[in-house]
């Protein structure tokens, strides 16, 4: 599957270098005007536009090549493995856990029925506070 993506990647950058060389390489319909008026002899007005020449046949062909390419790019971009199992379930949901109580480790666990005593206060006074002017 990888070398086919690649293959047609390569298909699709030759096209546009393609494209952009003879978009380059072509003169537009408005350059003929200048010829009507004196500069030069020309046919019409807006030159042949009838009949498409070698280079706009080709710039199509090549635009075709590019936009299948771009769709068949996105169609395998999106292709994924077949599995059986579903988003949510590969996702693993854990909620975070409480905090334990903070106990001394030189304190014992409290006996069952008996009541834990509240931390003391800091020894120093004014150490929790903050600093007034």
């Amino acid at each position: 599957m990888n070398t086919v993506l690649t293959v047609v990647l390569a298909i699709q950058m030759l096209a546009a270098l393609g494209m952009i060389g003879l978009i380059l390489v072509q003169h537009g319909k408005g350059a003929d005007m200048g010829a009507a008026f004196g500069s030069g002899s020309s046919g019409s007005l807006f030159g042949a536009s009838g009949s498409a020449n070698f280079l706009s046949r080709t710039t199509a062909i090549l635009a075709g090549v590019f936009f299948a390419c771009t769709l068949a790019l996105a169609y395998f971009g999106n292709v994924q493995p077949r599995s059986s199992s579903s988003v949510l379930e590969g996702a693993a949901v854990t909620a975070p856990a409480p905090a334990a109580a903070q106990i001394p480790a030189t304190a014992a666990p409290a006996a069952p029925g008996t009541a834990v005593p509240a931390p003391a206060a800091p020894a120093t006074p004014g150490a929790g506070q903050i600093p007034t002017k």
